[in-house]
């Protein structure tokens, strides 16, 4: 994939926690900040065939 940095807001990672059938991902800080996300808000994940994720902020 092909990404075009001028289009890019932040780039950032994050760890995945699994313990048992429970798993965890803490949301960057920035990406918070730039979706303004809250408690309850949700967050649609895409996964394409080439393995790419895409996560939108559901309205």
């Amino acid at each position: 994939m092909k990404v075009e940095l001028n289009e890019v807001k932040c780039i950032t990672e994050t760890a995945i926690t699994i313990r048992n059938s429970r798993r965890r991902m803490t949301v960057p800080s920035e990406v918070v900040e730039i979706l303004k996300l809250k408690d309850g808000d949700k967050l649609r994940w895409i996964v394409f065939n080439n393995g790419t994720v895409h996560i939108h902020k559901v309205k």
